[in-house]
């Protein structure tokens, strides 16, 4: 199928939003690197990228930029072509909607006509509804292949300006292989998910390994900003039912499907699972009123009070803020809940510690929000525990050739008790 010709729609000095992570317009994209010398100079703003398209060299006539280095990302923000915006992905739409991000043209992939006379938005719709509502010009791959998914928001046909019409595949994200690590992980945060918890987790091989263990749980809800296949799962094993939610009673709620067809097809016009924006997902009041809500976050690295980084070690930029802070607060603040922040406890084949006493970079979640962080060796609980019982709890789930380097490395604060 020939590239559409995007020159009668989009001007020099335009700056363009598309959709993430699976929900990226893939034939849009290609059209636009194809084309970017006659249209050019142009910037983009984009999320996670699970594809190869955006090649380093496509900032020539390109400025990227993000709100973080995550997936293909990383090979971007190596060769220095990626602008990262540090922000809370429940921000982005409202930077959108007050021009702080610039969004003159959206591209978005979404659905065929659904039931309703609209389109949906498919498998990702976080930020997309917010771009659409700022852009002058909306260019929508239509794509065969993607599944009709029930929201807080759809696409008329009547607002799109450029409609273009695919058959392809949407990107697969398979989950990673488990490993013993993955396993440990996982063992040491399933004991705070008990019965009628609602759950908030990325995707990989800890969150993946999390499930499968608390499939012997009942009533557990889904609040997530994203999900992989792993939940499926979990729903026809009868474990997660919604039931106990004090709202969306019934229903998996997340911002965007990021899996395999097998996910995909699954929420195809589901209504026991909707992909809404992050108004609503990431939404305050909302999380404030989910009770034992669980949250599972990640990190590059935990410092000895309790401090988060997970972007950025030395001179790579490796993540992003997304949505961890204001989850970890969720958690932490839910009554019956718990912010669990999971991560190995080595990096680089066990050669670096990632329990360490001070963060080699900035801080992505402040020590006050968090609550638990668990590794291989187990979980240290922090809330209101002060400094030296962190630094104690965490020097205990180190890996054991670490602990006697950090004890000694945190006598200070330990002497001091800050």
């Amino acid at each position: 199928m020939p590239l559409p010709d995007l020159k009668p729609w989009i001007r020099p000095g335009d700056r363009i939003v598309w959709s993430q992570a699976a929900g990226e317009p893939l034939t849009l994209i290609e059209a636009l690197i194809a084309q970017r010398a006659e249209l050019g100079p142009l910037g983009v703003f984009m999320g996670a990228s699970f594809t190869d398209l955006i090649q380093s060299e496509h900032a020539d006539h390109i400025r990227f930029a993000s709100f973080g280095a995550i997936g293909q990302l990383r090979r971007m923000t190596r060769a220095g072509v990626l602008d990262v915006i540090p922000c809370h992905v429940s921000r982005i739409a409202h930077y959108i909607a007050a021009g702080e991000i610039g969004c003159d043209v959206a591209m978005v992939q979404v659905s065929p006509i659904g039931p309703n006379g609209l389109h949906s938005f498919g498998v990702t719709n976080d930020y997309v509804q917010a771009a659409v509502a700022k852009a002058r010009i909306v260019i929508a791959e239509v794509n065969a292949q993607v599944p009709f998914t029930w929201g807080d928001g759809y696409l008329a046909p009547e607002r799109i300006d450029l409609r273009v019409d695919s058959d392809r595949p949407v990107a697969q994200v398979p989950a990673p292989p488990i490993g013993a690590h993955d396993i440990a992980i996982a063992q040491a945060a399933a004991r705070f998910i008990g019965d009628g918890a609602t759950l908030q987790m990325g995707v990989g091989a800890a969150p993946d390994a999390l499930l499968r263990l608390v499939a012997d749980r009942r009533d557990l809800g889904v609040h997530s900003g994203m999900i992989g296949d792993a939940v499926i799962e979990l729903i026809e094993k009868g474990a997660v039912t919604n039931a106990r939610k004090p709202f969306d009673q019934g229903i998996t709620v997340t911002g965007a499907l990021i899996g395999t067809d097998r996910l995909y097809r699954f929420a195809d016009r589901n209504p026991e699972l909707v992909v809404r924006s992050s108004a609503y997902v990431q939404d305050e009041a909302r999380l404030a009123a989910l009770p034992d809500f669980v949250t599972v976050n990640t990190a590059v690295e935990v410092d000895l009070t309790g401090q988060v980084n997970a972007e950025q070690v030395g001179g790579d930029y490796l993540g992003g803020t997304g949505g961890q802070a204001d989850y970890v607060r969720a958690g932490h603040r839910s009554p019956g809940g718990h912010a669990i922040i999971a991560l190995p406890a080595t990096a680089k084949g066990g050669t670096q510690s990632r329990i360490v006493l001070h963060l080699t970079s900035g801080v992505t979640t402040a020590r006050t929000d968090v609550d638990v962080v668990v590794t291989e060796f187990g979980s240290a609980e922090l809330r209101a525990q002060p400094f030296r019982e962190r630094a104690r709890r965490l020097t205990a789930i180190a890996h054991p050739d670490f602990r006697e380097a950090l004890e000694r490395d945190a006598h200070e604060l330990m002497r001091r008790g800050y």
